[in-house]
Protein backbone atom coordinates (compact mmCIF):
# COMPACT_ATOMS: atom_id res chain seq x y z
CA UNK A 1 0.00 0.00 0.00
CA UNK A 2 2.74 2.41 1.14
CA UNK A 3 4.51 1.91 -2.20
CA UNK A 4 0.98 2.49 -4.19
CA UNK A 5 0.71 5.39 -2.44
CA UNK A 6 4.36 6.30 -2.46
CA UNK A 7 4.50 5.92 -6.48
CA UNK A 8 1.30 7.91 -7.38
CA UNK A 9 2.77 11.13 -5.13
CA UNK A 10 6.07 10.79 -7.25
CA UNK A 11 4.13 10.80 -10.61
CA UNK A 12 2.08 14.24 -9.27
CA UNK A 13 4.93 16.09 -7.42
CA UNK A 14 8.43 14.45 -9.08
CA UNK A 15 8.81 18.23 -9.93
CA UNK A 16 8.76 19.67 -6.38
CA UNK A 17 12.20 20.35 -4.99
CA UNK A 18 10.48 19.98 -1.70
CA UNK A 19 8.95 17.01 -1.89
CA UNK A 20 11.54 15.24 -3.88
CA UNK A 21 13.68 16.28 -0.53
CA UNK A 22 11.30 15.00 1.97
CA UNK A 23 11.05 12.30 0.25
CA UNK A 24 14.67 11.26 0.15
CA UNK A 25 15.03 11.98 4.16
CA UNK A 26 12.15 10.18 5.28
CA UNK A 27 13.41 6.89 4.92
CA UNK A 28 16.25 7.69 7.15
CA UNK A 29 13.49 7.73 9.68
CA UNK A 30 12.27 4.51 9.15
CA UNK A 31 14.40 2.39 11.69
CA UNK A 32 12.92 4.86 14.92
CA UNK A 33 9.44 4.81 13.11
CA UNK A 34 7.65 4.14 16.52
CA UNK A 35 9.51 7.33 18.45
CA UNK A 36 9.30 9.56 15.43
CA UNK A 37 5.29 8.71 15.52
CA UNK A 38 5.16 9.36 19.25
CA UNK A 39 7.24 12.46 19.03
CA UNK A 40 4.80 14.20 16.31
CA UNK A 41 1.79 12.24 17.96
CA UNK A 42 2.63 13.86 21.15
CA UNK A 43 2.19 17.12 19.64
CA UNK A 44 -1.11 16.77 19.12
CA UNK A 45 -2.25 16.95 22.44
CA UNK A 46 0.04 19.36 23.64
CA UNK A 47 -1.42 21.75 20.64
CA UNK A 48 -5.34 20.63 21.36
CA UNK A 49 -4.55 21.25 25.46
CA UNK A 50 -4.62 25.07 24.42
CA UNK A 51 -7.57 25.03 24.24
CA UNK A 52 -8.82 24.05 27.71
CA UNK A 53 -8.25 27.67 29.05
CA UNK A 54 -9.42 29.91 26.77
CA UNK A 55 -13.16 27.66 27.26
CA UNK A 56 -12.66 27.29 30.90
CA UNK A 57 -13.16 30.86 30.90
CA UNK A 58 -16.96 30.86 29.58
CA UNK A 59 -18.35 29.45 33.01
CA UNK A 60 -15.79 30.94 35.13
CA UNK A 61 -16.59 34.99 33.85
CA UNK A 62 -20.52 33.32 33.43
CA UNK A 63 -20.75 31.57 37.31
CA UNK A 64 -18.46 33.33 39.57
CA UNK A 65 -18.33 37.20 37.78
CA UNK A 66 -21.19 37.46 36.84
CA UNK A 67 -24.27 35.29 38.94
CA UNK A 68 -21.68 35.68 41.39
CA UNK A 69 -21.53 31.65 42.16
CA UNK A 70 -18.76 30.10 43.95
CA UNK A 71 -19.18 26.95 44.62
CA UNK A 72 -20.71 26.05 41.29
CA UNK A 73 -16.83 26.25 39.51
CA UNK A 74 -14.59 25.41 42.20
CA UNK A 75 -13.03 23.29 40.20
CA UNK A 76 -12.11 25.30 37.35
CA UNK A 77 -8.59 26.74 38.85
CA UNK A 78 -7.78 22.87 39.30
CA UNK A 79 -8.26 21.62 36.51
CA UNK A 80 -6.30 24.64 34.40
CA UNK A 81 -3.37 23.50 36.66
CA UNK A 82 -3.99 19.90 35.77
CA UNK A 83 -3.89 20.37 32.47
CA UNK A 84 -0.95 22.85 31.81
CA UNK A 85 0.99 20.19 33.80
CA UNK A 86 -0.16 17.30 31.56
CA UNK A 87 0.54 20.10 28.81
CA UNK A 88 4.20 20.93 30.15
CA UNK A 89 4.62 16.91 30.80
CA UNK A 90 3.97 15.62 27.16
CA UNK A 91 5.70 19.17 25.91
CA UNK A 92 9.18 17.79 27.75
CA UNK A 93 8.56 14.28 26.33
CA UNK A 94 8.21 15.65 22.74
CA UNK A 95 10.92 17.54 22.66
CA UNK A 96 13.42 14.23 24.10
CA UNK A 97 11.80 12.02 21.79
CA UNK A 98 12.38 15.07 18.94
CA UNK A 99 16.15 15.54 19.69
CA UNK A 100 16.62 11.50 20.06
CA UNK A 101 15.41 10.68 16.52
CA UNK A 102 16.57 13.93 15.37
CA UNK A 103 20.30 12.75 17.07
CA UNK A 104 19.96 9.39 15.46
CA UNK A 105 18.68 10.12 12.23
CA UNK A 106 21.43 12.92 11.88
CA UNK A 107 24.31 10.38 13.00
CA UNK A 108 22.44 8.14 10.18
CA UNK A 109 22.61 10.11 7.45
CA UNK A 110 26.41 11.83 8.70
CA UNK A 111 27.62 8.30 7.94
CA UNK A 112 26.12 7.61 4.57
CA UNK A 113 27.30 11.00 3.31
CA UNK A 114 30.95 10.18 4.64
CA UNK A 115 30.85 7.29 2.63
CA UNK A 116 29.63 9.19 0.00
CA UNK A 117 32.27 11.40 0.01
CA UNK A 118 35.07 9.24 0.67
CA UNK A 119 34.08 7.61 -2.53
CA UNK A 120 34.43 11.02 -4.70
CA UNK A 121 37.10 10.69 -7.17
CA UNK A 122 40.79 12.84 -6.56
CA UNK A 123 38.92 15.46 -9.32
CA UNK A 124 36.19 16.36 -6.84
CA UNK A 125 38.77 17.38 -3.81
CA UNK A 126 40.88 18.97 -6.37
CA UNK A 127 38.10 21.96 -6.35
CA UNK A 128 37.11 21.68 -3.23
CA UNK A 129 38.01 23.45 0.15
CA UNK A 130 37.69 21.89 3.68
CA UNK A 131 34.64 24.49 4.56
CA UNK A 132 32.76 23.60 1.63
CA UNK A 133 33.25 19.37 2.46
CA UNK A 134 32.53 20.57 6.09
CA UNK A 135 29.47 22.33 5.60
CA UNK A 136 28.10 20.12 2.83
CA UNK A 137 28.91 16.85 4.62
CA UNK A 138 28.68 17.87 8.41
CA UNK A 139 26.49 20.69 9.09
CA UNK A 140 23.67 20.88 6.35
CA UNK A 141 22.76 16.96 8.10
CA UNK A 142 22.46 18.54 11.13
CA UNK A 143 20.39 21.49 9.65
CA UNK A 144 18.11 19.26 8.12
CA UNK A 145 17.30 16.41 10.24
CA UNK A 146 17.26 18.25 13.42
CA UNK A 147 14.80 21.17 12.49
CA UNK A 148 13.09 18.63 9.86
CA UNK A 149 11.81 16.91 12.89
CA UNK A 150 11.42 20.11 15.10
CA UNK A 151 9.61 22.25 12.34
CA UNK A 152 7.63 19.07 11.99
CA UNK A 153 6.30 18.89 16.05
CA UNK A 154 5.92 22.97 15.68
CA UNK A 155 3.62 22.66 12.68
CA UNK A 156 1.59 19.56 14.08
CA UNK A 157 1.02 21.55 17.65
CA UNK A 158 0.25 24.80 15.80
CA UNK A 159 -2.29 22.59 13.74
CA UNK A 160 -4.19 21.20 16.36
CA UNK A 161 -3.52 24.29 18.90
CA UNK A 162 -5.07 26.50 15.85
CA UNK A 163 -8.06 24.00 15.08
CA UNK A 164 -9.05 23.44 18.60
CA UNK A 165 -8.67 27.44 19.28
CA UNK A 166 -11.34 27.88 16.50
CA UNK A 167 -13.16 25.00 17.61
CA UNK A 168 -13.55 27.16 20.79
CA UNK A 169 -13.86 30.47 18.90
CA UNK A 170 -17.39 29.05 16.57
CA UNK A 171 -18.37 27.33 20.31
CA UNK A 172 -18.66 30.83 21.42
CA UNK A 173 -19.82 33.24 18.25
CA UNK A 174 -19.85 31.59 14.86
CA UNK A 175 -20.00 35.07 13.42
CA UNK A 176 -16.56 36.19 15.28
CA UNK A 177 -15.35 33.48 14.24
CA UNK A 178 -16.17 33.99 11.21
CA UNK A 179 -13.51 37.24 10.96
CA UNK A 180 -10.91 35.32 12.93
CA UNK A 181 -10.65 32.79 10.23
CA UNK A 182 -10.74 35.30 7.56
CA UNK A 183 -8.00 37.54 9.17
CA UNK A 184 -5.78 34.21 9.88
CA UNK A 185 -6.04 33.26 6.20
CA UNK A 186 -4.61 36.76 5.07
CA UNK A 187 -2.00 36.46 7.70
CA UNK A 188 -0.98 33.16 6.45
CA UNK A 189 -0.48 34.68 2.60
CA UNK A 190 2.69 35.86 2.51
CA UNK A 191 4.03 33.48 3.65
CA UNK A 192 4.13 31.47 0.42
CA UNK A 193 6.84 33.55 -0.72
CA UNK A 194 9.13 33.76 1.95
CA UNK A 195 11.37 30.22 0.81
CA UNK A 196 12.23 30.98 -2.90
CA UNK A 197 12.92 34.90 -1.77
CA UNK A 198 15.60 33.74 0.49
CA UNK A 199 16.74 30.77 -0.95
CA UNK A 200 19.74 32.18 -3.36
CA UNK A 201 20.79 34.51 -0.86
CA UNK A 202 21.09 31.68 2.09
CA UNK A 203 22.92 29.26 -0.10
CA UNK A 204 25.55 32.46 -1.26
CA UNK A 205 25.28 32.84 2.50
CA UNK A 206 26.59 29.34 3.16
CA UNK A 207 28.73 29.27 0.83
CA UNK A 208 30.75 32.31 2.34
CA UNK A 209 30.62 30.63 5.81
CA UNK A 210 32.13 27.24 4.46
CA UNK A 211 35.13 29.96 3.43
CA UNK A 212 34.54 30.96 6.94
CA UNK A 213 35.77 27.33 7.60
CA UNK A 214 37.86 27.16 5.17
CA UNK A 215 40.21 30.05 7.10
CA UNK A 216 40.42 28.34 10.06
CA UNK A 217 41.78 25.25 8.97
CA UNK A 218 44.21 27.31 7.16
CA UNK A 219 45.27 29.40 10.24
CA UNK A 220 45.54 25.43 12.01
CA UNK A 221 47.36 24.21 9.13
CA UNK A 222 49.66 27.01 8.11
CA UNK A 223 50.17 28.88 11.33
CA UNK A 224 53.85 28.51 10.39
CA UNK A 225 53.77 29.90 7.26
CA UNK A 226 51.99 32.56 8.58
CA UNK A 227 54.56 33.15 11.41
CA UNK A 228 57.35 33.17 9.23
CA UNK A 229 56.26 35.63 6.70
CA UNK A 230 54.58 37.85 9.60
CA UNK A 231 51.09 37.41 7.51
CA UNK A 232 49.46 38.36 10.49
CA UNK A 233 47.62 41.40 9.51
CA UNK A 234 46.93 40.01 5.89
CA UNK A 235 45.47 37.32 7.09
CA UNK A 236 43.24 39.49 9.97
CA UNK A 237 42.03 41.87 6.80
CA UNK A 238 41.17 38.93 4.86
CA UNK A 239 39.35 37.21 7.52
CA UNK A 240 37.40 40.56 8.56
CA UNK A 241 36.34 41.20 5.04
CA UNK A 242 34.86 37.90 4.86
CA UNK A 243 32.56 37.76 7.87
CA UNK A 244 32.04 40.86 6.76
CA UNK A 245 30.49 39.66 3.82
CA UNK A 246 28.58 36.85 5.89
CA UNK A 247 27.25 39.19 7.94
CA UNK A 248 25.70 40.84 4.79
CA UNK A 249 23.82 38.06 3.88
CA UNK A 250 22.65 37.24 6.89
CA UNK A 251 21.38 41.31 7.46
CA UNK A 252 19.53 40.73 3.56
CA UNK A 253 18.29 37.43 4.83
CA UNK A 254 16.64 39.47 7.78
CA UNK A 255 15.57 42.12 5.10
CA UNK A 256 13.54 39.53 3.43
CA UNK A 257 11.83 37.99 6.42
CA UNK A 258 11.71 40.70 9.65
CA UNK A 259 8.75 42.30 7.84
CA UNK A 260 6.72 39.43 8.06
CA UNK A 261 6.53 39.58 12.48
CA UNK A 262 5.24 43.59 11.88
CA UNK A 263 2.55 42.79 8.59
CA UNK A 264 1.22 39.81 10.98
CA UNK A 265 1.04 41.98 13.79
CA UNK A 266 -0.98 44.59 11.85
CA UNK A 267 -3.33 42.11 10.80
CA UNK A 268 -3.61 40.25 13.88
CA UNK A 269 -4.64 43.88 15.29
CA UNK A 270 -7.19 44.49 12.70
CA UNK A 271 -8.59 41.26 13.53
CA UNK A 272 -8.44 41.98 17.54
CA UNK A 273 -10.06 45.31 17.07
CA UNK A 274 -13.14 44.37 14.55
CA UNK A 275 -13.66 41.21 16.80
CA UNK A 276 -14.07 43.83 20.03
CA UNK A 277 -16.24 46.11 17.58
CA UNK A 278 -18.45 43.03 16.41
CA UNK A 279 -18.47 41.58 20.37
CA UNK A 280 -19.56 44.89 22.08
CA UNK A 281 -22.57 45.26 19.70
CA UNK A 282 -23.60 41.65 20.03
CA UNK A 283 -22.90 41.77 24.17
CA UNK A 284 -25.25 45.47 24.08
CA UNK A 285 -28.11 43.11 21.79
CA UNK A 286 -27.86 40.38 24.40
CA UNK A 287 -26.64 37.47 21.50
CA UNK A 288 -23.56 37.19 23.64
CA UNK A 289 -22.42 36.91 27.03
CA UNK A 290 -19.57 38.35 28.68
CA UNK A 291 -18.05 34.77 29.21
CA UNK A 292 -18.23 33.92 25.69
CA UNK A 293 -16.55 37.13 24.86
CA UNK A 294 -14.37 36.46 27.61
CA UNK A 295 -13.56 33.07 25.80
CA UNK A 296 -13.28 34.09 22.40
CA UNK A 297 -10.93 36.82 23.12
CA UNK A 298 -8.56 34.30 24.95
CA UNK A 299 -8.88 31.86 21.86
CA UNK A 300 -8.42 34.55 19.30
CA UNK A 301 -5.07 35.76 21.14
CA UNK A 302 -3.60 32.01 21.97
CA UNK A 303 -4.26 31.66 18.54
CA UNK A 304 -2.56 34.90 16.82
CA UNK A 305 0.14 35.13 19.32
CA UNK A 306 2.37 32.39 17.59
CA UNK A 307 1.05 33.58 14.06
CA UNK A 308 2.69 36.97 15.09
CA UNK A 309 6.30 34.68 15.37
CA UNK A 310 5.98 32.74 12.17
CA UNK A 311 8.43 35.24 10.45
CA UNK A 312 10.62 33.77 12.35
CA UNK A 313 8.94 30.30 11.66
CA UNK A 314 9.41 30.53 8.22
CA UNK A 315 13.34 31.78 7.92
CA UNK A 316 13.62 28.39 10.37
CA UNK A 317 11.62 26.29 8.04
CA UNK A 318 13.31 27.91 4.62
CA UNK A 319 16.71 27.46 6.18
CA UNK A 320 15.78 23.71 7.01
CA UNK A 321 14.39 23.17 3.35
CA UNK A 322 17.37 24.42 1.88
CA UNK A 323 19.88 22.83 3.91
CA UNK A 324 17.77 19.50 3.26
CA UNK A 325 17.93 20.29 -0.80
CA UNK A 326 21.43 20.43 -0.66
CA UNK A 327 21.93 16.95 1.32
CA UNK A 328 19.55 15.60 -1.17
CA UNK A 329 21.78 16.34 -4.22
CA UNK A 330 24.52 14.61 -2.51
CA UNK A 331 23.00 11.61 -1.71
CA UNK A 332 21.60 11.51 -5.23
CA UNK A 333 24.77 12.27 -6.70
CA UNK A 334 26.43 8.89 -8.69
CA UNK A 335 29.96 9.30 -7.81
CA UNK A 336 31.62 9.92 -11.71
CA UNK A 337 33.98 6.85 -11.37
CA UNK A 338 32.34 3.19 -10.66
CA UNK A 339 32.47 -0.41 -11.44
CA UNK A 340 31.11 -1.20 -14.95
CA UNK A 341 28.14 -4.19 -14.24
CA UNK A 342 30.15 -6.87 -15.76
CA UNK A 343 34.17 -5.44 -13.78
CA UNK A 344 36.61 -8.52 -12.91
CA UNK A 345 38.87 -8.60 -9.90
CA UNK A 346 42.23 -7.58 -10.29
CA UNK A 347 44.05 -10.57 -12.66
CA UNK A 348 46.69 -12.83 -11.68
CA UNK A 349 49.82 -10.61 -12.58
CA UNK A 350 52.14 -12.56 -14.35
CA UNK A 351 52.70 -10.38 -17.77
CA UNK A 352 52.86 -6.34 -18.09
CA UNK A 353 51.53 -2.95 -17.71
CA UNK A 354 50.23 -1.57 -20.85
CA UNK A 355 49.70 2.38 -21.56
CA UNK A 356 48.22 2.27 -24.82
CA UNK A 357 47.97 5.94 -26.41
CA UNK A 358 46.80 7.74 -23.17
CA UNK A 359 45.45 11.11 -23.73
CA UNK A 360 44.60 13.07 -20.27
CA UNK A 361 42.54 16.44 -19.33
CA UNK A 362 42.17 18.31 -16.15
CA UNK A 363 40.18 20.89 -17.99
CA UNK A 364 39.11 20.57 -21.25
CA UNK A 365 41.71 22.27 -24.11
CA UNK A 366 44.84 21.75 -21.69
CA UNK A 367 45.60 18.21 -22.28
CA UNK A 368 48.35 16.57 -19.67
CA UNK A 369 49.03 13.56 -21.72
CA UNK A 370 48.85 13.36 -25.20
CA UNK A 371 49.68 9.97 -26.87
CA UNK A 372 51.64 8.30 -23.77
CA UNK A 373 52.77 4.55 -24.89
CA UNK A 374 54.81 2.21 -23.34
CA UNK A 375 54.84 -0.89 -21.47
CA UNK A 376 56.31 -2.43 -18.11
CA UNK A 377 56.56 -5.95 -17.50
CA UNK A 378 56.28 -8.03 -14.35
CA UNK A 379 59.26 -6.96 -11.70
CA UNK A 380 60.51 -4.31 -13.69
CA UNK A 381 61.18 -0.84 -12.02
CA UNK A 382 60.62 2.11 -14.53
CA UNK A 383 61.47 6.03 -13.28
CA UNK A 384 59.41 8.54 -14.50
CA UNK A 385 61.62 11.75 -15.15
CA UNK A 386 61.15 15.56 -16.42
CA UNK A 387 60.35 18.83 -16.16
CA UNK A 388 57.23 19.50 -13.44
CA UNK A 389 54.27 19.84 -14.99
CA UNK A 390 55.09 17.40 -17.59
CA UNK A 391 52.58 14.59 -16.76
CA UNK A 392 54.69 12.07 -14.19
CA UNK A 393 52.64 12.15 -11.50
CA UNK A 394 49.40 12.01 -13.69
CA UNK A 395 50.64 8.75 -15.23
CA UNK A 396 51.01 6.62 -12.03
CA UNK A 397 47.77 8.62 -10.88
CA UNK A 398 45.76 6.73 -13.43
CA UNK A 399 47.24 3.12 -12.60
CA UNK A 400 44.60 3.26 -9.65
CA UNK A 401 42.10 4.76 -11.26
CA UNK A 402 42.35 7.77 -9.47
CA UNK A 403 41.17 9.52 -12.72
CA UNK A 404 39.05 8.59 -15.35
CA UNK A 405 41.15 8.21 -18.60
CA UNK A 406 39.94 10.63 -21.21
CA UNK A 407 41.66 8.78 -24.35
CA UNK A 408 43.57 5.23 -24.97
CA UNK A 409 43.61 2.57 -22.70
CA UNK A 410 45.83 1.36 -19.54
CA UNK A 411 46.00 -2.90 -19.32
CA UNK A 412 47.16 -5.45 -17.05
CA UNK A 413 47.55 -8.57 -18.41
CA UNK A 414 45.80 -7.41 -21.17
CA UNK A 415 42.83 -6.37 -18.90
CA UNK A 416 41.94 -2.71 -19.62
CA UNK A 417 41.76 -0.63 -16.06
CA UNK A 418 38.40 0.52 -16.61
CA UNK A 419 36.99 -3.81 -16.20
CA UNK A 420 38.88 -3.85 -13.02
CA UNK A 421 36.35 -4.07 -9.65
CA UNK A 422 38.19 -0.19 -8.29
CA UNK A 423 38.62 -1.98 -4.77
CA UNK A 424 40.42 -4.74 -6.18
CA UNK A 425 42.44 -2.65 -8.23
CA UNK A 426 43.58 -0.79 -5.80
CA UNK A 427 44.39 -3.84 -3.20
CA UNK A 428 47.19 -4.34 -5.58
CA UNK A 429 48.90 -1.53 -5.57
CA UNK A 430 50.81 0.08 -2.61
CA UNK A 431 51.76 3.81 -3.48
CA UNK A 432 54.26 5.97 -1.13
CA UNK A 433 53.93 9.63 -1.61
CA UNK A 434 55.86 12.57 -1.29
CA UNK A 435 54.25 14.06 1.70
CA UNK A 436 52.88 10.57 3.25
CA UNK A 437 49.38 11.29 4.94
CA UNK A 438 49.47 9.86 8.77
CA UNK A 439 46.04 10.02 10.40
CA UNK A 440 46.00 11.01 14.10
CA UNK A 441 46.92 8.07 16.49
CA UNK A 442 49.68 5.95 17.03
CA UNK A 443 52.87 4.63 15.25
CA UNK A 444 50.96 1.12 15.37
CA UNK A 445 47.46 1.94 14.10
CA UNK A 446 49.41 4.18 10.93
CA UNK A 447 51.27 1.14 9.93
CA UNK A 448 48.43 -1.42 10.37
CA UNK A 449 46.23 0.30 8.03
CA UNK A 450 48.65 -1.34 5.09
CA UNK A 451 46.89 -4.47 6.53
CA UNK A 452 44.31 -4.60 9.09
CA UNK A 453 44.57 -8.55 9.60
CA UNK A 454 48.05 -8.75 9.53
CA UNK A 455 49.73 -10.91 12.23
CA UNK A 456 52.81 -9.49 14.58
CA UNK A 457 55.35 -11.08 12.97
CA UNK A 458 54.67 -9.72 9.49
CA UNK A 459 54.10 -6.12 11.77
CA UNK A 460 57.67 -6.84 13.04
CA UNK A 461 58.59 -7.79 9.50
CA UNK A 462 57.59 -4.53 8.39
CA UNK A 463 59.41 -2.02 10.79
CA UNK A 464 62.54 -4.06 10.47
CA UNK A 465 62.82 -3.83 6.57
CA UNK A 466 61.29 -0.07 6.75
CA UNK A 467 64.49 0.55 9.58
CA UNK A 468 61.90 1.67 11.95
CA UNK A 469 63.24 -0.38 15.02
CA UNK A 470 65.89 1.90 16.33
CA UNK A 471 63.41 5.02 16.75
CA UNK A 472 60.61 2.69 17.94
CA UNK A 473 62.73 1.15 20.63
CA UNK A 474 63.02 4.95 21.71
CA UNK A 475 59.72 6.04 22.11
CA UNK A 476 58.81 5.44 25.65
CA UNK A 477 55.47 3.70 24.35
CA UNK A 478 57.10 2.38 21.80
CA UNK A 479 54.65 1.09 18.66
CA UNK A 480 51.40 2.51 21.21
CA UNK A 481 53.30 6.31 20.35
CA UNK A 482 50.61 9.10 19.79
CA UNK A 483 52.00 11.11 16.73
CA UNK A 484 49.72 13.69 16.26
CA UNK A 485 47.34 15.09 14.17
CA UNK A 486 49.19 14.28 10.29
CA UNK A 487 51.81 13.24 12.22
CA UNK A 488 53.50 16.71 13.42
CA UNK A 489 54.62 14.75 16.73
CA UNK A 490 57.68 13.07 14.55
CA UNK A 491 59.90 13.69 11.99
CA UNK A 492 59.56 13.88 8.10
CA UNK A 493 62.17 10.80 7.77
CA UNK A 494 60.28 9.09 10.01
CA UNK A 495 57.08 9.74 8.55
CA UNK A 496 58.44 8.31 5.64
CA UNK A 497 59.33 5.30 6.79
CA UNK A 498 56.03 4.56 8.57
CA UNK A 499 54.38 5.06 5.32
CA UNK A 500 56.82 2.76 3.65
CA UNK A 501 56.07 -0.12 6.70
CA UNK A 502 52.71 0.74 5.77
CA UNK A 503 53.03 -0.24 2.08
CA UNK A 504 54.87 -3.43 2.60
CA UNK A 505 52.02 -5.24 5.18
CA UNK A 506 49.99 -4.35 2.32
CA UNK A 507 52.23 -6.32 0.15
CA UNK A 508 50.76 -5.43 -3.54
CA UNK A 509 52.53 -6.90 -6.34
CA UNK A 510 52.47 -3.13 -8.15
CA UNK A 511 54.52 -0.17 -6.02
CA UNK A 512 54.17 3.37 -7.13
CA UNK A 513 57.41 6.08 -5.55
CA UNK A 514 55.94 9.69 -6.02
CA UNK A 515 59.08 11.78 -5.12
CA UNK A 516 59.44 9.80 -1.70
CA UNK A 517 62.29 11.04 -1.02
CA UNK A 518 62.31 14.12 -2.50
CA UNK A 519 61.75 16.34 0.53
CA UNK A 520 64.17 14.94 2.93
CA UNK A 521 67.48 15.67 3.90
CA UNK A 522 70.46 13.81 2.96
CA UNK A 523 71.20 11.80 6.41
CA UNK A 524 67.14 11.04 6.10
CA UNK A 525 67.16 10.23 2.41
CA UNK A 526 69.80 7.87 2.94
CA UNK A 527 67.51 5.59 5.86
CA UNK A 528 64.64 5.90 3.50
CA UNK A 529 66.29 5.00 0.34
CA UNK A 530 67.20 1.94 2.16
CA UNK A 531 64.09 0.99 3.17
CA UNK A 532 62.72 1.61 -0.30
CA UNK A 533 65.48 -0.47 -1.61
CA UNK A 534 63.96 -3.25 0.84
CA UNK A 535 59.97 -2.64 -0.52
CA UNK A 536 61.08 -2.72 -3.87
CA UNK A 537 62.70 -6.23 -4.19
CA UNK A 538 60.35 -8.54 -6.00
CA UNK A 539 57.51 -5.99 -7.35
CA UNK A 540 56.58 -3.88 -10.46
CA UNK A 541 57.77 -0.61 -9.87
CA UNK A 542 57.35 3.02 -10.64
CA UNK A 543 59.47 5.68 -9.69
CA UNK A 544 59.28 9.50 -9.74
CA UNK A 545 62.19 11.20 -8.87
CA UNK A 546 63.76 14.75 -9.09
CA UNK A 547 67.11 13.69 -7.84
CA UNK A 548 68.24 11.28 -10.72
CA UNK A 549 70.93 9.61 -8.14
CA UNK A 550 67.57 7.89 -6.53
CA UNK A 551 67.00 6.10 -10.13
CA UNK A 552 69.84 5.13 -12.11
CA UNK A 553 69.92 1.41 -11.33
CA UNK A 554 66.06 1.59 -12.92
CA UNK A 555 65.40 -1.12 -15.26
CA UNK A 556 64.23 1.60 -17.99
CA UNK A 557 64.06 5.35 -17.72
CA UNK A 558 60.90 7.37 -19.41
CA UNK A 559 61.70 11.23 -19.65
CA UNK A 560 58.16 13.05 -19.75
CA UNK A 561 57.80 16.32 -21.03
CA UNK A 562 54.47 18.67 -21.85
CA UNK A 563 52.70 15.35 -21.85
CA UNK A 564 54.72 13.18 -24.50
CA UNK A 565 57.59 10.11 -23.66
CA UNK A 566 60.06 11.98 -25.58
CA UNK A 567 62.79 9.20 -24.48
CA UNK A 568 62.77 5.84 -23.37
CA UNK A 569 65.83 3.49 -22.45
CA UNK A 570 68.28 2.87 -19.23
CA UNK A 571 70.61 5.52 -17.85
CA UNK A 572 73.41 4.68 -20.50
CA UNK A 573 70.87 4.54 -23.13
CA UNK A 574 69.88 7.93 -22.71
CA UNK A 575 73.38 9.28 -21.66
CA UNK A 576 74.03 7.80 -25.29
CA UNK A 577 72.08 10.40 -27.06
CA UNK A 578 73.64 13.65 -28.57
CA UNK A 579 71.46 16.58 -26.79
CA UNK A 580 69.23 14.13 -25.66
CA UNK A 581 66.45 15.90 -22.79
CA UNK A 582 67.91 13.08 -20.21
CA UNK A 583 71.36 14.01 -20.79
CA UNK A 584 70.85 17.52 -19.85
CA UNK A 585 68.64 16.78 -16.87
CA UNK A 586 71.67 14.74 -15.32
CA UNK A 587 74.67 17.04 -16.27
CA UNK A 588 72.91 20.10 -14.68
CA UNK A 589 72.28 18.37 -11.39
CA UNK A 590 75.80 16.43 -11.73
CA UNK A 591 77.94 18.78 -13.67
CA UNK A 592 76.67 21.79 -13.43
CA UNK A 593 77.26 22.13 -16.92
Amino acid sequence: MWKYIKSKLDEKYSDNENYHSLSTILPYFKPYLGRTLLALGLAIPIGALDAVIALALKPYMDIVMMDKQMNSAWYLPILIVLFTTVQGTLNYLATYMNDWVGGRVTNDLKIVLYSKLMRQTCGFFDKQTSGKVLKAYNNDADKSCNSLLSNMKTCISRLFSSLSLIGVLFYNSWQLAIIAVIVLTCAMVPLVKIKSAIKSIYNRSEGENAKVLTTYNEAFAGHKIISAYNLYELKKNQFEKLVKTVFGLRIKITQHVSWLSPMMHIIVSIGIALVIGLGSYLIVQGKLTAGQFVSFITALIMLYTPIKGLGNNAKGISTCMCAMERVVSKLDKIPYLTDKPDAVDFPIFNNQISFEDVFFYYEKNKPVLKGITFNVKKGETIALVGNSGGGKSTIVNLLPRFYQIKGGDIKFDGISVDNIKMDSLRDNIAIVFQDNFLFEGTIRENIMLGNLNATEEQLQKAIRESYLEDFIAEQKNGLDTPIGERGMLISGGQKQRIGIARAFLKDAPILVLDEATSALDNQAEHIVQQAIDNLMKDRTVFVIAHRLSTIQNADRIAVINEGLLTELGTHEELMSIPNGEYKKLYNMQFTNV
